[in-house]
This record gives structure tokens, sequence and C-alpha cells, in this order.
């Protein structure tokens, strides 16, 4: 294994095979010839040489490396644990572990701690374990690792949609504002600036989406037939826009028409 690329503390899967990378990139589950590799890095066990340690049947293969300075006083040394299992294995298809494939995600202590003790064991056992034991030994290994960290991945996902719901319910709700920015709607969700920008990962910033969601509301607003008899000025100031001129450009950007030209097509209808 060459010089992993993962960090500290945290998890990367990979399809093992040409084949494999297609069906996780395809949601395809029909790779029956390869593997899932399973990257972590944590304490390994002080006595593992430095050219690491491997083991392996059944299509599932551990193997353990050191990495960086060993320490002959401490319990164990930091090293990267590769596990590969056979896709066919898993109860988790391609498609269900897509949150998780090629990208570091981050791993709780204490299945770290999991982890680098079951690794000590079967190390320290060495060639007393029943080869068929072994591989399906480290398919539970894998599942139990892939099935914790994707809960919490989710969990997280989760989390940060329901975020980014409170963050535009508040924008939709504080348009009229034309101080409406990023330092407001952090404050009001009681996180930072930078926070709030991780939250959305579009690329599109924060005052562009609310300039987005006056666009909106100014379009329901001058189709409805019950508004017909508002002026531009009045729409430009419910949706926050500091003037009926700058309403109108900017409308005219986002929708290929002025404010007046759509509200002509709109009723018309």
């Amino acid at each position: 294994m060459t010089e992993p690329e993962v960090a500290t503390g945290q998890l990367i899967v990979r399809a093992s095979g040409a084949a494999a990378a297609r069906a996780a990139i395809l949601g395809d589950r029909r790779a029956d010839t390869d593997g899932i590799q399973l990257l972590l890095r944590c304490t390994i066990p002080r006595a593992v040489a430095e050219d690491g340690a491997k083991l392996g049947f059944a299509g599932c293969v551990l193997h353990v490396v050191p990495v960086g300075e060993h320490d002959a006083e401490a319990p164990g040394r930091r090293g990267v644990v590769m596990l590969t299992v056979p896709a066919t294995e898993l109860s988790l298809s391609f498609t269900e572990l897509r949150p998780l494939m090629f990208r570091p995600v981050d791993v709780e202590a204490p299945l770290r701690a999991l982890v680098s003790s079951a690794i000590a064991h079967v190390l320290a056992a060495g060639p007393a374990l029943d080869p068929h034991g072994l591989a399906h030994h480290l398919r539970g290994l894998a599942e139990l690792v892939l099935r914790s960290v994707l809960w919490a991945e989710l969990d997280r996902a989760d989390a940060l949609a329901t975020r980014r719901r409170e963050a535009v319910r508040y924008m939709r709700g504080h348009l009229t504002d034309p101080a409406l920015g990023a330092d407001q709607v952090a404050e009001a969700l009681y996180i930072s600036r930078r926070r709030l920008y991780q939250l959305f990962d579009d690329g599109q910033g924060i005052s562009e989406r609310i300039k987005g969601l006056r666009v909106e509301r100014a379009k329901t607003l001058l189709a409805d037939p019950a508004k017909a008899g508002r002026g531009i000025a009045e729409i430009a100031k419910d949706c926050g826009f500091t003037s009926a001129a700058h309403f109108s450009r900017t409308f005219r950007k986002a929708v290929g028409k002025t404010p007046r030209e759509f509200r002509e097509r709109a009723l018309a209808r």
C-alpha cells in the first residue's frame, strides 16, 4: 500500500477494481469479482513492522501500515488500516454506499477505538486463526464500520438540510427588509457567517440567493390578478428592492423581461 491519503480520524471508502469503480459511479450492484476498500487512519499495535502486516483469505484482505515516527513508550502507534472485502458479501449496495464513496468521512473516536482493538486482536492471533473464520470476521467488521459511519453521515446530512431550510425560511420571511444579508441570517440562526456559507455548497452566495428569492416573490405578485392594481414601485418595495429602477434591472437580468412585460403576459393568459 502506498502512502495513505487519508487523514487522522477519517475513513475513505473506495471501490477495488475498474468494474467496481464503474458500479459505484453508476449505482450498479453487479461487481461480483471486485471489492470495497475501507481506509481508516487510527491507532495500531506498536509491534507492527515498518513494512506493515497483511492477512487475508477468500477475497478479504487486512493490510496494516505504520505512519510516522515510532514512540516506544506509547501503547500504540499511528497507522492506516486498509480492509478489502468482496462487494457481493456486503448487505449494502453501491447505491446505498454512495454518500461515503471516494471522499474523506470523519469517524467518531469510539468507533475508531473499536476498530483498533479488533485489529490488534486479529494481528495478535495471526496464524492461529481459521482462514474461513477470519474472512467472516473481516466482512463483519467492514459491515459494522460502513453501517455505523453511513448512519452518522446521513444523520449529519439531514441536520444540514434542516439548517438550510431554516435559513431559506428566514430569508423568505424577511425579504421586505432591504438590509437583509448574510450577517443578519447568521445571527438569526445563531451560527457564524462562515458556517452559514458552508450550509450552501452550490457555489451561490447568500446575497445572490436572497436576490433570487426576491425575484421569485416578484414573479408571484406580478402574476396575481388580485395585485394588478399595484404599481411596479410597490411590488419592488414588497420584495425588498431599494428602488423601482434597481428592481427592473435585476428582474430583467434574471427573467429576460421587464416587470411590466412579465405582468402583461402573465395576466393575459
